[in-house]
């Protein structure tokens, strides 16, 4: 009787067990999840590079054959922490990483570098064509202060990590910090905010397998404040984002702490004074990067270098393209962490959302739902 009560037992055993390998062991919907997903990793390569500015996805259907693949994501950084004989110089990284978000978290000092310029400080002017190129600005400076900055530049580099052109003009590149594209493929405008002289340009180009045909180089928007600052070395017009259903550019002019929409950007020959005021809000501190969310909302990241509030540190707000507060979200609990930011739009899938921690040089990737 011991015997075959333990012989039932033993079965019964192996069949729960059976039962708990299988009910544990096999993924559940992942559309069913309570925990979002969410990847944090460094954006510290071996040299040391810190301070990201420039967050970009490599876009749908960018061509294969090279380093970067649609759906990772490049990081471009502004300081350097082995710069002598000074450390820690605004102005001095040279480095684009990369981190593509179904792969490994990097630990600091290991980010991948992408590409690796002869020209320092890079901005948050990074932006990727789906042609096969990737378009940085630079800002710099020999001692973190307004009065060594330098004009800058864009350059193009293409999949493969090589710069391909560089870009320069003292008027219409006049210290590229930050970009926003308008890309049809074969042909593209490229707008950026010039934090030296107040300014925005239009850059249209032909985009051919060897590089970039410029076309044609237009102001559209001028008589943005600009300011020297301590902790951003300087402030001026920086984050662009275009809405091409109306042909308007929305552009976060952080020294006046507000956002204003440019119309007809996209054929625009004569610049206008700022553009129309879309808000002011006090929700608004100092806003640097800015991207049209998924749903249609406009994103700006909040540098805290104006308005700041210490209960409101780091800030990702959401607002209407109207104007109107949708929502906040911090990313780090010390002020000056929110820089740049960047949103991929694929009905949902996998990960479309990333944001830069300037204070602990990190990077967030979200996948978060398309509306």
């Amino acid at each position: 009787m011991k015997i075959t009560q333990t012989i039932v037992w033993v079965a019964r055993s192996a069949l729960l067990a059976a039962s708990l390998s299988v009910t544990f062991g096999t993924p559940a919907n992942a559309a069913d999840a309570f925990i979002p997903q969410l990847i944090n990793s460094s954006t510290v390569p071996g040299n040391g590079d810190v301070n990201p500015y420039g967050v970009a996805f490599v876009p749908e259907h960018f061509p294969g054959g090279g380093i970067i693949a649609a759906g990772d994501v490049l990081v471009s950084n502004f300081n350097s922490t082995l710069t002598v004989p000074v450390t820690g110089v605004q102005g001095s990284g040279t480095t684009i990483v990369q981190f593509r978000p179904t792969g490994t978290i990097a630990p600091p000092g290991s980010a991948v570098t992408f590409f690796n310029s002869s020209l320092p400080g890079l901005s948050t002017a990074l932006g990727v064509l789906r042609g096969g190129f990737v378009i940085v600005g630079n800002v710099p400076t020999t001692d973190g202060t307004v009065a060594t900055i330098g004009q800058g530049a864009l350059q193009v580099i293409d999949r493969h990590g090589t710069l391909v052109q560089t870009f320069t003009d003292p008027v219409f590149l006049d210290g590229p910090w930050d970009l926003a594209l308008d890309d049809d493929g074969a042909f593209a405008h490229i707008f950026v905010s010039n934090v030296l002289n107040g300014s925005v340009s239009r850059l249209d180009v032909e985009v051919a397998p060897a590089g970039l045909k410029l076309l044609n180089k237009t102001t559209i928007a001028i008589d943005y404040t600009v300011t020297p600052n301590a902790g951003a070395v300087i402030l001026g017009p920086t984050g662009l984002a275009f809405d091409e259903a109306t042909n308007t550019l929305y552009v976060a002019s952080t020294a006046d702490n507000a956002i204003y929409a440019i119309s007809d950007a996209g054929q625009r020959k004569s610049p206008v004074k700022r553009g129309n005021l879309v808000f002011a809000d006090s929700h608004l501190r100092g806003p640097l990067a800015l991207r049209f969310a998924p749903n249609g909302d406009l994103l700006a990241a909040n540098g805290d270098a104006v308005n700041q509030d210490p209960l409101h540190p780091s800030e990702i707000v959401e607002f209407t393209r109207w104007g109107q507060f949708v929502r906040e979200s911090n990313v780090d609990a010390s002020q000056g962490g929110a820089f740049g930011l960047d949103t991929l739009s694929h009905g949902g899938r996998g990960f479309n959302y990333a944001v830069i921690d300037d204070v602990t040089s990190n990077l967030a990737v979200y996948g978060l739902p398309a509306d």
